[in-house]
């Protein structure tokens, strides 16, 4: 059974960091992207970042960019999300997910962590 199990969500003021962790397991994740997406209430889900298996690129959505770094350790199958400078708008549930090449749907994904910045 495959998981992807996030944590490290919590509160935070703005401007303030947190990191996000993802953990997976259940199969072999050789090869697979792994991403991070995020959903506020009363809005659609969003793409934050997304690291491939070697981790030679990444990617970032617009609202991220230079605030967020991806990382992951293959050899512990996780993947990690840093978070710094945030703000209010960065408050919504954060999801772990996971694609089986760069190209692919994501097929996988965690049940959230939820992040709160307050003003």
């Amino acid at each position: 059974q495959v998981q992807l199990v996030e944590s490290g969500g919590g509160l935070v003021q703005t401007g303030g960091s947190l990191r996000l962790s993802c953990a997976a397991s259940g199969r072999t994740f050789s090869g697979y992207t792994m991403g991070w997406f995020r959903q506020a209430p009363g809005k659609e889900r969003e793409f934050v970042a997304a690291i491939s298996w070697t981790g030679g690129i990444t990617a970032y959505g617009d609202s991220v960019k230079g605030r967020f770094a991806i990382s992951r350790d293959n050899a512990k199958n996780t993947v990690s999300l840093e978070m710094n400078s945030l703000k209010p708008e960065d408050t919504a549930v954060y999801y772990c997910a996971a694609r089986p090449n760069w190209s692919s749907l994501y097929i996988y994904w965690g049940q959230g962590t939820q992040v709160t910045v307050s003003s």
